[in-house]
This record gives C-alpha cells, structure tokens and sequence, in this order.
C-alpha cells in the first residue's frame, strides 16, 4: 500500500481499453460480480542489464495511510474458533526433521549492500522475496537487494524499486511506490519482479511489471506498464502456464471498488513483444483475493483455470480464472464456489508485544501471500493461510489458520483445515507452501506481552505422511529483540514462503522483525530449510 495519503480520485479514461461481454453471475447470492473481461494492452520496452543500471537510492515516505478497512461483507466474523489443533484433541504432529541452511540479515536497518546503506523511511515493509536458480531477490517496499543463495552475500543492492524501469518513461520510472512482489517463474527460469505506481490524477494508476530474459537477476528485463482507472492497491502475483496473474483491492479515492483479477500475457511478456492483460472487475462485495501460484516440475492440467481464492464468514470463495488470448471475449471468471470451513473470527489491531503497549495489525480481513499450488500427479493440492482470534483476557490471542484444498479440477473440496495455536503467543502475518513430497510449511511472526516475547520470526511444518489437520513443534528463525512503537501499528502487510527450483525442497522464507525497540527501525531475515527427507 502506498505511504502517502490518500489522494481525491480523477477518474480518466484508458487509452486503448474496450469492454468484451461474456455470461457469468455471482453464485454466493451477494451483489453481482461484474463478469466483462476488460482488455489492455501495456506498454513496454526492453532494459540494459540491471548490473549496469546505476540503483536509485530509494526515498520512501512514512506511512500515512490508514490500515483498509474489512472488504466485502461478513469477513471471518464466524464466533468461536472451530479447528484449533489442540481443542479438537489432536495432538502435535511428530517434529519433522528440519535441515537448516541460511539465516541472515536481509534489507532493513542496518542493512548494507555494494550499493551502499539501507534508511528505513517507510513502514510496513511489505516483505516478499523468492528463490531461484542461484540467487535470491528480496523487495521491501520501495527498495531491493539481490542475493547469492549459495552464501548469502549481496550481488546488487539496495536499489530503489524503480531503478528497474530507468529510462521507461512514466510514472513507473518516476514513482517509486511500493507493494512489491517477486516471484520466480520456474518454468522458465525467468524473474517476474512488480510494483504499483500511482500517483492518480491525470496521471493515472500504474503496474509496472519486469520479467527477465535469463534467469540471472542482474541482467537485462522485458519491461511492461498497465494502467487502472481506480487504485489498484494490494496486488498479489501468480504464476500459471497460460499467464501471470495478478489480484487487487481497488480503490475510488478512499472508497472500496471491489476486487480486480487480470490476467497478463505470459508468453508474450517472456518474449519482449507486446502484451495485453484481460481483467474482471469484481463488485465490493469481494476483496483480498489470491491467484493460484504454481510451484513444481509437473504442470496444471492443459488449459486448467487459475483458481482464485478469498475469505467470507466461515467459508473460502473459489473462483476459477480462464483466460482466451486467442479470443478474449471467451475468457471467464467463472464463481465464487463456496466452501464451508470451520468458524473463526479475523482479528484486528490485537497483537501484543513484550517491550511496548503498542498493539499490531494482523491484517486479517483477507488470506495472505500466497495461494501455493502443486500437481502431485495423483492430485492437485492448493494451500492457504490466514490469521485468526482466539480466546479471551489473559488468554486472547491470534493463530494460523491453514487449509489444502484438493479436487480443483472438479468440484474443490476442503481436503484439511487446522489453527495453529499451541500457547497464548499471537501468531500471523503467515505464508504456506509445500515441498516435492508433500511435506508442508508455515512461516509467520510471534509476539506477546505476556509471556515476555519481541516480534520474532517462526515456522511450523508437518510431513505427508503425519496424520490430517496437525503441524508439529515450532522452529524459531530470529527472536525479537525489540518492539515496534511510537504509534505504529502497521505491521508487515505480508510475508513470503518461496520453494527451491533447484532440489523443490529447500523453503526461503522472509519477512520482518524487531531487533530494537522503535518505530521505522524493522529489520528483515531470510531463513532456508528442508523438512524430513527430501532430497
């Protein structure tokens, strides 16, 4: 989310934008999502090799927009929490084993790179980062570094976002506004790196979107522009074989739009040429939505729809995403399907920390980054995470929710469900994936006033073969130090759990935490492990 205020909408029209009807209707019995794809054409170029580009030095401004509100209607206000680990009797899984690999310091406070030092200047980080054939890219917010994954060590960095698109012209190079996501393509072994600008007005609302032509991070990108009448604010990317596709909350000045999922051409975009995004405008009835986001060797079945996936009262919506490049009149956005979960209530600003009486948003009115798919062969399995409320006094607090969804080609089902909660810790701001076996991840924060713990980083696991709904112990990444205060709440917006393409074992996993207790001080960590025997 930008740190500016926010700003009176201008609407403008959208150069080269046409309207294409298909059939569709909400099947929630809310308002109607508007199913018309609308199809853009992005402008682009190619970029010199970044290693050549001098970075920008990054000049973000604090934060002074206020936390968004709950989107949509009835967001996880379901009562008393019904898949508690521990309530429904089931013990901790066995501790999988755990192979520790890097743990270190990634950009935040402190932070220094070939480039120079790293000045927070803006709060949340809005943490994400992957992994990919050798090294590993970290974006927090407006500024990047580009890591080794072998040693850790810096290649390039901290930059300015927008050091990505010098010399494209445009708010893309001129702006410089965070909500970053990095995603590795595996398939084919490219970076697809991405943030929003917009600087509204005549000016407009802006993703700008680089893809690289080799998998070396340094190296040249195809560079693309897309442009939004509304702001597009919270993007999430993911990857599928027919197109990178990317979700948003949209805003008319300070009023929810309702929720956007496009399609952009992967194909083209792969290849520097020219490339067009097909988009659904949803109604505000739906928000916080993530795109299926393919991890593995084994791909989606031919032509299998994205799945795109949000949150109501005590059930997921299930959206399925088909896109026709061929003919875009044909795409469709076809949902939501609902599922039933077991009740939870989303929290707010609650979490509590030992060193301040500042409390944190979990920012739990919406699923977190990412909506982690893999083709096992024999099924196809989605995660999704969460946080959630529990308790009461002494014993408030926030857990984990985590589903897997299974039968996506079919009717999708609820395949296990469970709350992360062990103690009376707080516990959010989460990412999931799965590795080759199965074997699954949760990484998240951990905090609490009353049993004297800092904002810290953690990770839970279980292995395929562990019995249904559990995670087994924990594993401490980096304790908290520190507490954030001075009137801050905003915390993270969210975090990333990326898999290995090179083993599709090894976890990455990054996102913030308090070494010292203040306020834009947060620092960041990126942590890589292998769970039980994968190879």
């Amino acid at each position: 989310m930008k740190r500016k205020l926010l700003f009176t909408l201008a609407c403008c029209a959208l150069s080269g934008l046409f309207i294409l009807p298909v059939s569709g209707q909400d099947k929630d019995g809310d308002t109607p999502v508007m199913n018309k794809p609308e199809v853009q054409m992005g402008k682009h170029d190619v970029s010199r090799p970044l290693r050549d580009i001098a970075p920008l030095e990054a000049r973000g401004k604090r934060n002074g927009k206020e936390p968004l509100p709950f989107l949509g209607k009835g967001v996880g206000q379901g009562g008393d929490d019904g898949a508690v680990q521990a309530a429904l009797g089931l013990a901790p899984a066995p501790l999988v084993a755990v192979t520790s690999g890097l743990n270190f310091d990634g950009v935040g406070q402190a932070f220094t790179g070939p480039q120079g030092n790293f000045t927070v200047q803006s709060a949340p980080p809005d943490t994400t980062g992957a992994v990919g054939a050798t090294q590993f890219v970290q974006w927090v917010n407006t500024s990047f570094a580009i890591f080794d994954k072998a040693t850790g060590s810096v290649q390039y960095g901290p930059a300015a976002g927008n050091t990505l698109w010098a010399g494209f012209g445009g708010p893309c190079q001129t702006e410089n506004d965070g909500d970053p996501i990095v995603q590795y393509d595996k398939a084919a072994n490219r970076w697809m790196l991405s943030q929003f600008a917009v600087p509204g007005g005549a000016a407009g609302f802006w993703q700008c979107v680089a893809v690289s032509q080799t998998s070396d991070a340094t190296g040249a990108y195809n560079r693309y522009a897309f442009q939004y009448t509304n702001f597009n604010d919270y993007p999430k990317v993911g990857v599928w074989p027919d197109g990178y596709y990317v979700t948003y909350n949209m805003f008319s000045g300070n009023s929810f739009a309702g929720g956007r999922a496009c399609a952009l051409d992967r194909a083209k975009m792969l290849a520097g040429l020219p490339a067009t995004q097909i988009c659904f405008q949803l109604s505000t009835s739906f928000g916080g939505l993530q795109p299926g986001d393919l991890d593995g060797a084994t791909a989606p079945p031919a032509g299998a729809p994205n799945p795109v996936i949000s949150f109501g009262t005590n059930i997921l919506r299930y959206w399925k995403f088909h896109v026709d490049w061929t003919t875009p009149a044909n795409s469709t956005f076809t949902g939501p399907t609902n599922l039933a979960v077991s009740a939870f209530t989303a929290p707010g600003t609650i979490v509590t920390q030992a060193s301040s009486t500042q409390t944190l948003d979990t920012l739990g009115d919406r699923l977190m980054f990412r909506a982690a798919y893999r083709n096992f062969g024999t099924h196809e399995s989605l995660l999704a995470s969460h946080a959630v409320r529990l308790g009461n006094g002494g014993s408030r607090r926030t857990g984990v929710r985590w589903y897997e969804l299974r039968n996506l080609s079919g009717t999708p089902t609820v395949f296990q469900q469970s709350t992360y909660s062990p103690d009376n810790v707080y516990r959010w701001m989460s990412s999931i994936a799965s590795d080759k076996q199965g074997n699954i991840a949760v990484g998240f924060n951990a905090s609490s006033r009353n049993l004297g713990v800092n904002p810290g980083v953690r990770f839970a696991a279980r292995a395929a073969s562990d019995p249904l709904n559990t995670l087994g112990s924990e594993t401490i990444i980096r304790n908290g130090t520190g507490a954030q205060n001075g009137g801050l709440s905003r915390w993270g917006d969210y975090s990333h759990l990326s898999v290995d393409p090179a083993d599709d074992c090894t976890f990455w996993y990054t996102t913030e935490y308090m070494n010292a207790t203040g306020s834009f001080n947060w620092r960041t960590r990126i942590n890589s492990f292998k769970l039980g025997t994968c190879q």
